[in-house]
C-alpha cells in the first residue's frame, strides 16, 4: 500500500489516571502493541496523556516532571518503525515549564520535542497558571531533538507536522504555516473537553482545516478517565482528509481506545499540484525535513472505505440532497441560457434512454423556473432502424407525461435514402451504418429548432465524452448540454430521483421512468434481435458503466496511475462497494478507457457548452485541456503489468 501512497495511522484516547505517569505509560505502551500489530506507522496520543490534562497545580511538582521525562524515554523504545506522540509538561532550559509533544521514533536519542504556542486562558481553562507559550526558542531541550517537520523513510510524500489543542483554535495556526513549509499530515495532540455543541464544531473545524490546508489532520483528544470535577472530557478523535472525515472516535465512546485508518498522500500531492494557488504566499519559506524510520505495511490490504460508485454517495438521505442540488444547477444553467438567447422554445431529441430522459426532466424543472408553459419543451423522437417498442412507447408516454409538446419524425426513409447516396448496402452494419442514422437525427434537431427559433438541449453524459461514446458532429451537438458533466451511474440514480421525489405526484409518469431506468444502455442503431428486443447494448461493447466510472472519477479527480486505480477496484470489490468483476474483464475495462480516452479527445475539444456540477469535468474551456494527438502507450503498458 505504501506504493500507492497510502500510510497506516491512528489516534488514541486510552485511559488516563490523573498523576499517575506509570500507570498512564504502560495504558499507552499496551495500546501500542495493538498498533503495531495493526501495522500503524503513525501514531498520536492526547495532550498531556502522560500525566494526564487536569492535573492542575500538580503540574509545578518535581515528581510528576522527572517521571514524565523518565516514562517518555522508556516509551520510545517501543516504537521502532513507528511515529508515536505523547504529550507531557517539560521544564525548558530557562527554567519555564511547557506543555509539549514528543515524537518518539525508534530511541530515546532520536525524541523530537514540540511545545505549544497558543495556550488558552478563558473561560474553563487556565494553561498560563502553569504554562508559558513557546515562541521558537532555540535549544530550549537540552538532551533531545527539536521539533519541525519530519518526512517518513519509506514515503516521501508523507511530511509531518505537530501543533497542540488550543493551536488549532487560533487565526494563525501553527500548522498554517507547516503546511505551507511542504507538511502533508498535521497531527494535534488535544484535552478538548466536552460542552453543549462543542463536539460538532470541533469536527467542522478539524475538516475544514483538512480541507482549506489540503492537508490529512489526526486529532486525537483526552478521554473519560480526566477528572470531571469542573470539567468533563470525551475521548472525541478525528482523522480527515482534505475535507473529508476518514474515521471519528465519537464522543464518550468506552468501546473504543483507538481508531486507524489509511490516508492517501498521493491524493494530497495530486491537490496541492491542481491548486496552484496553494503556493502563491507573499513570503518564501523555507523547506528543510528531518527523516524518520517508519516499517512498511507488509500486506495490502486497505482499512478505509474506497466508494465503489464514487459518483453516488451511499447515503440514502445524503443522494436525495445531491440529487436535488445537482439537477437544480442544471436547470438553473439552462434557464440562463434560454433567457439570455430569448427562445421561446428548446428542443430534446427523446430516445426513451436514460439521457434524454434526464434531459427532458430537467428542461420541465428550467421552465418552471423560468414561469414558462411546458408545452413549448419539444420532445422529438426519431423512429430508426434500431429502435424497438419498449423505448417508441416509452419515449411518447414520456414527453406526455411532462407536459411538453411531442414531435415524431422518423428517419429510416433519410437514412436509407442517405446509405443509397453512398452506395452502401443496407444489411452492412457498420460504423457508417450508425452514424449516418446519428447524423440524420442531429440534423433534425437542429433544423426544427431553426424553423422554431428554439435552441437544441444536448443529451449525452460524461461518461460517453470520456470514451467518445458518440457520432462527432451527431449526437456529440447541441446549442446546450445540460448531463455534459454528469456521469452515466449518477443519470440512472438522478432519473430515480425524479420518480421517486420530484415528480413522485404522477403515477404514470413513474412507472415510464422506472422502466426506463430498466432498460438496457443503447444507442438503438442497429436492428432489433428477433423478438424485437434491444441487440445493440452498449456496455456489451465498451464494458461496464460501473467500472469506467470508477475509472473515470480517479484519472480525472486525482490523476492516479493505473495500478492504484486497478488496486482501489479490487479494495472496493473485497470490501462490497462495487459489484465484482473477474480480473480479465477488469483489465480488459481499464485498456478499452485509456484507449478510447486518448483517441477520443478530438471531441471533447470541440464539445459544446454544459453547465458543470460536480469536481469532474471534461469541457476544453474549463477543467480539461489535452491534445488530441497524446499517446495513450504509458498507461496501457502498466494497465498490462496490473
Amino acid at each position: 500500500m505504501n506504493t500507492f501512497g497510502f500510510l497506516k495511522v491512528a489516534v488514541a484516547s486510552p485511559n488516563v489516571i490523573v498523576g499517575d505517569v506509570q500507570a498512564n505509560a504502560q495504558s499507552i505502551a499496551q495500546v501500542l502493541e495493538q498498533l503495531r500489530k495493526e501495522q500503524v506507522q503513525i501514531a498520536v496520543f492526547p495532550e498531556l496523556c502522560l500525566t494526564g490534562y487536569t492535573c492542575g497545580d500538580l503540574f509545578q511538582q518535581q515528581v510528576l516532571l522527572e517521571e514524565a521525562r523518565k516514562a517518555l524515554d522508556t516509551l520510545a523504545g517501543q516504537t521502532k518503525g513507528m511515529m508515536v506522540y505523547v504529550g507531557l509538561p517539560m521544564r525548558g532550559a530557562n527554567g519555564a515549564l511547557y506543555n509539549c509533544a514528543a515524537l518518539l521514533n525508534g530511541d530515546k536519542n532520536n525524541i523530537r520535542i514540540y511545545a505549544k504556542t497558543f495556550l488558552p486562558n478563558y473561560s474553563e481553562f487556565y494553561e498560563a497558571r502553569w504554562f508559558t507559550p513557546y515562541h521558537g526558542e532555540p535549544g530550549l531541550f537540552p538532551g533531545y531533538r527539536e521539533g519541525g517537520l519530519v518526512q517518513t523513510d519509506i514515503l516521501p510524500e508523507a511530511v509531518v507536522g505537530c501543533e497542540l489543542c488550543e493551536d488549532l483554535w487560533v487565526p494563525a495556526s501553527p500548522s498554517l504555516r507547516q503546511t505551507l513549509q511542504g507538511a502533508t499530515v498535521v497531527v494535534n495532540l488535544s484535552a478538548g473537553n466536552e460542552v453543549i455543541g462543542k463536539a460538532d464544531y470541533r469536527r467542522e473545524l478539524v475538516r475544514m482545516t483538512s480541507a482549506k490546508q489540503v492537508c490529512c489532520y489526526l486529532y486525537a483528544s483526552a478521554g473519560m478517565g480526566e477528572s470531571t470535577q469542573d470539567t468533563v472530557y470525551s475521548g472525541h478523535s478525528l482523522i480527515a482528509e482534505n475535507g473529508i472525515i476518514l474515521a471519528e472516535k465519537k464522543p464518550f465512546d468506552p468501546t473504543r481506545t483507538y481508531i486507524t485508518t489509511e490516508i492517501d498522500l498521493q491524493r494530497i500531492q495530486h491537490e496541492r499540484m491542481r491548486m496552484v494557488t496553494f503556493t502563491q504566499g507573499d513570503t518564501p519559506l523555507p523547506f528543510h525535513f528531518e527523516t524518520a524510520e517508519v516499517e512498511k505495511i507488509k500486506n495490502n490490504t486497505l482499512t478505509r472505505a474506497v466508494a465503489g460508485h464514487p459518483f453516488v454517495p451511499t447515503d440514502q438521505q445524503e443522494r436525495s440532497r445531491r440529487a436535488k442540488e445537482i439537477t437544480e444547477m442544471q436547470a438553473w444553467g439552462l434557464a440562463r441560457r434560454i433567457a439570455h438567447t430569448k427562445v421561446p422554445q428548446v428542443v430534446v431529441g427523446i430516445s426513451g434512454g436514460l439521457d434524454s430522459t434526464l434531459a427532458l426532466l430537467v428542461s420541465c424543472q428550467a421552465f418552471d423556473l423560468l414561469g414558462k408553459d411546458r408545452k413549448d419543451i419539444i420532445g422529438i423522437t426519431m423512429p430508426g432502424f434500431g429502435t424497438t417498442g419498449r423505448t417508441y412507447e416509452n419515449a411518447k408516454a414520456l414527453v406526455k407525461e411532462c407536459g411538453a409538446t411531442l414531435v415524431e419524425i422518423p428517419i429510416r426513409d433519410a437514412a436509407t435514402q442517405h446509405l443509397k447516396d453512398l452506395n452502401h448496402a443496407l444489411d452492412v452494419y457498420d460504423i457508417t451504418y450508425e452514424n449516418a442514422q446519428a447524423r440524420e437525427r442531429t440534423q433534425v434537431l437542429f433544423d426544427y429548432a431553426n424553423m422554431h427559433q428554439a435552441i437544441v438541449v444536448g443529451t449525452g453524459d460524461l461518461s460517453e465524452l470520456a470514451l467518445g461514446w458518440c457520432t462527432y458532429n451527431g449526437d456529440h451537438m447541441s446549442n446546450y448540454g445540460v448531463n455534459a458533466s454528469i456521469p452515466k451511474t449518477l443519470v440512472r440514480y438522478l432519473v430515480r430521483y425524479f420518480a421517486e421525489e420530484a415528480f413522485a405526484g404522477n403515477p404514470t409518469l413513474v412507472n415510464v421512468l422506472h422502466d426506463i431506468i430498466e432498460t438496457p444502455v443503447s444507442p438503438e442503431l442497429l436492428p432489433p434481435d428477433k423478438n424485437g428486443q434491444i441487440a445493440q447494448k452498449t456496455e456489451n461493447s465498451i464494458g461496464s458503466y460501473l467500472l469506467h466510472d470508477f475509472i473515470l472519477y480517479y484519472v480525472l479527480r486525482y490523476g492516479f496511475r493505473p495500478s492504484k486505480i486497478y488496486f482501489l477496484a479490487k479494495t472496493a470489490m473485497a470490501q462490497g462497494t462495487l459489484e465484482v468483476f473477474n480480473d480479465q474483464v477488469l483489465k480488459e475495462t481499464m485498456r478499452t478507457f485509456y484507449r478510447r480516452f486518448f483517441g477520443q479527445q478530438f471531441k471533447r475539444s470541440c464539445m459544446p457548452d454544459g453547465v458543470k456540477v460536480g469536481t469532474v469535468c471534461l469541457s476544453p474551456r474549463g477543467d480539461w485541456r489535452m491534445p488530441s494527438d497524446a499517446s495513450a502507450a504509458l498507461w496501457l503498458r502498466e494497465v498490462d503489468q496490473c
